[in-house]
């Protein structure tokens, strides 16, 4: 977006930006600022627009959004941190943060190497979430690759026995989220219900409960209309059993959503969640199409994997010396980068990161805009290191221009492989 050479931009309304960058070096650079770093009267001569809306003039972005972060970056910290979305009822509230985290490499050794030596690490990150505000916690009984399925809802129970959680004590204070499978033997009602105990069992949980009960994707995608419709229906008997104070979807489109929003409010079962794949990676008609549906249901939108696998995090190039991830992750960076680079998102993003100093990388960036996109976003974490940066995202308000900049820049990139067992 903000890159040498030419570029356009063409909004809903048909406007066109035209810019031509002239930035021509670090030499010239010192030598227009007298050897002083770039203020933004600077980058005002730097980007010269012509015949732009001011919502879109790119140069007053850059101009307005470091002063109007200094002046929100108290309110934003406070607001945001204690900020707190109720996905249960009036009469039965269930309280989660604005930001979660995602559990998904607990215990993954095919995706993200994991080994038990990472548990000590693992629980500092469970800790400081819940030491910084961060009460929600997603997770899945599928979670765990071979010997070590199960583990990260066995891990969540370990960590929070240790801090005293084991009931309904400290209301709200935790929200784990428990995704159930739709495994193959799984065909009845009653074994959703059992699913859903023996992730209880596992949790740990004296009370019998678990606060968030998700089912995990639609076997409708792939044909199994009967299965799916015996597990929705074991989630709703769950819910009535009191075995989960809210129920919550995942990987279910618009038009399912609604139908299935309709069945459950004929029995009083409301849907407080649904997870979508949701980045500036992933970002297509079908996610705008789910926000939208979402929003006139009342519905709650998690964003499960917003750094896309770690490939918005700024560690990975694939320039030449370039770091990439390992497995199928390394396949995944090589087809996505270069296209993020060449459409203008990793600039922009750096670009917006550079705008508010030292502390903000693109990991802010990805994560504000998916809370500026009103969704709330489940990072994964492994090291208490990522979990600070994924943390950082509360203090990052990003303004209606750069959100509408990401938008069309996200556009133009290649998006990742959509989920297959997602519904429509």
């Amino acid at each position: 977006f903000f890159s040498r050479g030419s570029w356009s931009v063409s909004g809903r309304a048909g406007m066109e930006v035209q810019a031509r960058s002239a930035w021509t070096g670090k030499r010239n650079e010192r030598e227009a600022t007298g050897g002083r770093r770039s203020s933004t009267r600077d980058l005002r001569k730097r980007f010269a627009l012509r015949g732009a809306p001011r919502r879109w003039d790119c140069a007053e972005v850059r101009t307005m959004a470091w002063p109007t972060w200094l002046e929100g970056l108290a309110r934003t910290k406070r607001s945001r941190w204690e900020e707190r979305i109720n996905v249960g009822t009036k009469d039965n509230p269930l309280y989660i943060s604005r930001m979660g985290a995602g559990t998904w490499a607990w215990g993954n050794r095919l995706l993200f190497g994991y080994s038990p030596e990472q548990d000590e690490e693992l629980e500092k990150v469970f800790n400081y979430c819940l030491d910084n505000g961060i009460n929600l916690f997603d997770t899945g009984d599928s979670y765990g690759t071979g010997k070590f399925n199960g583990r990260a809802e066995i891990l969540l129970g370990q960590f929070s026995k240790r801090r005293g959680i084991v009931g309904d004590e400290f209301p709200n204070e935790i929200c784990v989220a428990t995704k159930l499978a739709a495994y193959p033997w799984r065909l009845t009602r009653k074994s959703m219900v059992q699913a859903i105990k023996d992730s209880v069992d596992r949790l740990g949980r004296t009370s019998g409960c678990l606060e968030l009960g998700q089912m995990h994707w639609s076997p409708a995608a792939y044909g199994f209309r009967f299965q799916e419709d015996a597990l929705l229906n074991g989630l709703a008997d769950a819910y009535e059993q009191g075995l989960i104070k809210a129920v919550g979807l995942s990987n279910y489109g618009p038009e399912s959503l609604r139908s299935i929003h309709e069945k459950f409010a004929i029995r009083g079962v409301p849907i407080g969640t649904l997870q979508v794949q949701f980045s500036l990676l992933s970002y297509q008609d079908y996610q705008r199409e789910v926000l939208e549906v979402c929003q006139q249901l009342g519905i709650t939108v998690i964003a499960y994997s917003p750094l896309c696998l770690g490939l918005l995090s700024g560690k990975y190039s694939v320039e030449d010396g370039g770091a990439l991830p390992s497995g199928p992750r390394g396949f995944l960076a090589r087809q996505l980068l270069p296209e993020a680079e060449a459409s203008g998102l990793l600039p922009l993003m750096r670009d917006l990161a550079s705008l508010r100093g030292p502390g903000t990388g693109l990991p802010q960036i990805a994560l504000g805009w998916c809370i500026a996109k009103d969704t709330v976003p489940i990072p994964g974490a492994r090291t208490l290191a990522q979990c600070k940066d994924n943390i950082k995202a509360l203090s990052t308000e990003l303004t209606t221009e750069e959100v509408q900049a990401l938008d069309f820049a996200a556009s133009r990139a290649k998006s990742t492989v959509q989920n297959s067992m997602r519904s429509m």
